[in-house]
């Protein structure tokens, strides 16, 4: 009998920013290898290979535990090499790929869009992904951890570009 394979898990995360336009945050999110200035449970991010703003451009993104006395499996640092699939100036829009890491993930396709708000003066964020289900965690947990990540992301950038 053959192993059952397991349905991809498929989640979506928005925030709204206020009083700033896409066009304004759109340099922000761009620089792909800046979200350690956004996320506030990165700690550092940068280019490991590739070229500034173009497909193929893999970065490592890390987290240390506040707790490093804490000797479980919660202490230790999270690290991940992402590359960036496709970026689109003109619909705001990237999408990268979780490759090397160290929290069980086997598969993971990030996208990330802006999208001005007509009815307000802002703008919107929409984080979608699909992911091979991650061991040891729940699709909930993932999504909660994808939707508080974004709104730190969110206030973040808005309080950047509203002190400009």
């Amino acid at each position: 009998m053959a192993a059952q394979e397991q349905a991809k898990w498929e989640g979506k995360a928005t925030a709204k920013l206020k009083g700033v336009r896409a066009e304004q945050v759109w340099p922000l999110l761009e620089d792909f290898c800046s979200f350690d200035k956004w996320i506030p449970t990165i700690d550092t991010c940068h280019q490991v290979e590739g070229v500034k703003g173009q497909p193929g451009l893999v970065r490592y993104c890390a987290s240390t535990p506040l707790n490093t006395d804490d000797e479980s499996k919660n202490s230790m640092t999270k690290w991940c090499h992402e590359k960036l699939i496709a970026i689109d100036p003109i619909l705001r829009c990237l999408i990268y790929e979780v490759l090397e890491n160290n929290m069980g993930i086997k598969s993971y396709i990030g996208t990330i869009k802006l999208l001005d708000d007509d009815d307000t003066f802002g703008c919107q964020i929409e984080w979608s992904f699909l992911a091979d289900p991650v061991d040891g965690l729940s699709f909930q947990d993932l999504s909660s951890y994808l939707n508080f990540t974004l709104q730190g992301m969110a206030e973040n950038m808005e309080r950047a570009l509203q002190i400009k």
